[in-house]
Formats: C-alpha cells, sequence, structure tokens
C-alpha cells in the first residue's frame, strides 16, 4: 500500500471515504511537508515556493470549513497531524 491510499484508510470517515475534509487534509498535509524539505534544499524553486503556498491556503479553507461544520473533529484532526500548538 504506497503512501496516498494508507493516509486515505487512516483518515477516512466511512469505508468508501475518499474526498471528506478530514481525507483532503491529511493528504495535503502530506504534500505540503514532503514540498517543505524540497524547498529546504532547493531554495531558488518559485515556481513550487507558490504552489505550496496554494497548498498552505487550501488546507486552512478545508479546515476553516471542518470547524464550522463539526468542532469536535477539526480539534481531533488537528492534535492527530499536530497542526496547532
Amino acid at each position: 500500500m504506497d503512501g496516498k491510499s494508507k493516509t486515505i484508510t487512516d483518515f477516512r470517515v466511512h469505508e468508501r471515504d475518499t474526498g471528506s475534509p478530514d481525507v483532503q487534509i491529511a493528504l495535503l498535509t502530506n504534500r505540503i511537508n514532503h514540498l517543505t524539505e524540497h524547498l529546504q534544499k532547493f531554495k531558488k524553486d518559485h515556481s513550487s515556493r507558490r504552489g505550496l503556498l496554494m497548498m498552505v491556503g487550501q488546507r486552512r479553507r478545508l479546515l476553516d470549513y471542518l470547524l464550522d461544520r463539526d468542532e469536535s473533529r477539526y480539534h481531533a484532526i488537528t492534535k492527530r497531524l499536530k497542526l496547532r500548538r
């Protein structure tokens, strides 16, 4: 099982879930962490930096949506992904 499908199975809400906010936030967090490591090596890669900023904004919007809809799920996922300190 590759990383993406493992993340989906770890964070899904029900059996056939692939697109809930929880899953999307987890997938974006994995991509953000990977891209952050890349940008630490290649500081002048500005197009990837722009993509990173767009992904961070998308994750922020999904987290805001989840906070409005279901605060307990918001707190659970931020704690599980260690997003808030």
